[in-house]
């Protein structure tokens, strides 16, 4: 079975919109408070577990048509995105270690997306 470039692409927007869910668990955490009241009302942190939901109704999607072994290592997209928003957001460094890393994501993603070609 091929995996199909439509569910890669369900996949890596499922990863886009778990990193949103990310940014939204780091906002929130910043406002909680050791009260349940503050952990009810928290809207960003709310905002999170709801990105989180959305991304895995999209991870779904692109399960049902391709390959596993394909598939969730392309969540780790997801990784590249998380920087891109921590910079964004919450001001924090991009070392080299960090840049490096997700050099390594990409390859890596690359080279199981060529590894889905079938010999023939």
């Amino acid at each position: 079975m091929n995996t199909p470039f439509s569910a890669i692409a369900w996949v890596s927007f499922g990863a886009f919109i778990g990193s949103l869910g990310a940014v939204g668990f780091k906002a929130g955490a910043k406002r909680l408070e050791r009260n349940l009241r503050s952990l009810l009302t928290n809207w960003q942190l709310a905002a999170g577990v709801a990105g989180y939901l959305l991304s895995s109704v999209f991870f779904v999607v692109g399960l049902r048509r391709g390959e596993l072994s394909v598939l969730f290592p392309m969540v780790s997209t997801g990784y590249i995105w998380t920087m891109l928003w921590s910079r964004l957001f919450f001001h924090e460094p991009m070392t080299r270690g960090k840049l490096a890393g997700l050099v390594l994501i990409l390859a890596g993603c690359v080279l199981l997306g060529l590894g889905n070609r079938q010999a023939g």
